[in-house]
């Protein structure tokens, strides 16, 4: 990671990466690292463990909340769209950029997920090296273009 940091923030960038799939779970992991910036990214497997750790939970309670979330659909027991329902609708997480990137292009889950306030929905590729241009892209755009909210 580089020493570098947010320009708005003068701090490394939380980010909470929730994806049951160890593979693209460390390949978005070993991109997102790769970036400019220094971030500290956080990885949950599945949704439940996103809500304990938002909620600052259990072996979560002393994790700070995170500037951007990068959310998968398909997770084992509460699936994102609850995920980002229960984010969206909880007024001290809803200020959170919520990024979808789940498998699914089913126009049904786009607009659901935009109706419940997503701030971008993302169809990852299945091809390997388009999948680190999309991770490369979230990180340009999210990460360093983006004003993210400074709270304490």
């Amino acid at each position: 990671m580089s020493s570098s940091q947010h320009p708005s923030m003068g701090r490394p960038i939380e980010i909470l990466l929730v994806e049951d799939s160890p593979s693209d779970a460390n390949l978005t992991i070993r991109n997102l690292e790769n970036g400019k910036l220094n971030n500290h990214i956080h990885w949950v497997e599945d949704g439940d463990s996103a809500m304990a750790y938002l909620h600052q939970e259990g072996e979560y309670s002393q994790r700070p909340l995170p500037d951007i979330i990068l959310l998968d659909l398909n997770l084992p027991g509460m699936d994102g769209r609850e995920v980002l329902e229960a984010i969206k609708t909880d007024p001290h997480l809803r200020h959170i950029p919520v990024v979808v990137l789940t498998t699914s292009d089913n126009e049904v889950d786009i607009l659901a997920a935009y109706q419940m306030s997503a701030n971008c929905y993302i169809t990852k590729p299945v091809d390997i090296h388009q999948f680190i241009q999309v991770i490369r892209l979230i990180n340009d755009f999210w990460l360093t273009i983006v004003k993210l909210p400074n709270l304490p």
